[in-house]
């Protein structure tokens, strides 16, 4: 079972903390990372690209010039992929990009990085984190406390809306709660920063 540290504001330990062996200490599954982060992409795409086929494109009622006797080659419409301003061949078409993953998978997967994060001590738990105010520099305090440079994500427990908005205007910060937790933002990031109560959550949903 593996035993995380616990740590306050000012990154002073203030206890431990026993994992879940089926969360945080799974076998790290390679595949299945890399294929909930490729459905995650994919799903992110907008899928609205289009290009007008000949049949599209204005124009290309007329024939351009007689069959024979021009010495031109033979031509039947100006709005030929071959002419400029005519149709695109085989070109991008709206299209749905959408891959789900079963719900299992998805499970297995978000074990597997938690797993990772916790095996490579990318992983910081603390007691807890509330704000009394939105203050983006309290954030700012917070993070270099604890050390947390590069890309940070951080799991709450509870909706906190002076929390989200105190880091919301940090570029390198990512807060998320354990609903809507993916193996992308999780996986993305150099350091993951969880409290006590969420990784209860965590344990809750990927435990069933």
């Amino acid at each position: 079972m593996p035993v995380i540290k616990v740590v306050n504001r000012e990154n002073q330990p203030v206890g431990e903390m026993n994992l879940s062996d089926q969360v945080f200490g799974a076998k790290v599954n390679q595949h299945l990372l890399w294929e909930a982060v490729q459905s995650h992409m994919a799903n992110k795409r907008r899928g609205t690209a289009c290009t007008k086929t000949r049949a599209e494109v204005s124009g290309g009622g007329a024939k351009p010039w007689k069959q024979k006797g021009t010495g031109r080659a033979r031509a039947g419409s100006n709005r030929s992929p071959l002419w400029t301003k005519g149709g695109v061949t085989f070109g991008p078409r709206p299209r749905d990009y959408t891959w789900e993953l079963p719900k299992k998978m998805r499970q297995v997967a978000l074990r597997s990085v938690f797993s990772a994060k916790v095996a490579d001590g990318e992983m910081v738990v603390m007691d807890e984190l509330v704000f009394s105010e939105v203050k983006t520099k309290d954030m700012v305090k917070v993070l270099k406390q604890l050390n947390l440079n590069g890309r940070t994500t951080v799991v709450m427990d509870k909706q906190d809306e002076k929390l989200r908005l105190s880091g919301r205007n940090i570029k390198s910060l990512q807060i998320l709660n354990p609903q809507n937790l993916n193996t992308y933002d999780l996986i993305n990031c150099d350091h993951l920063l969880l409290t006590r109560e969420a990784i209860t959550q965590i344990e809750e949903k990927l435990s069933k």
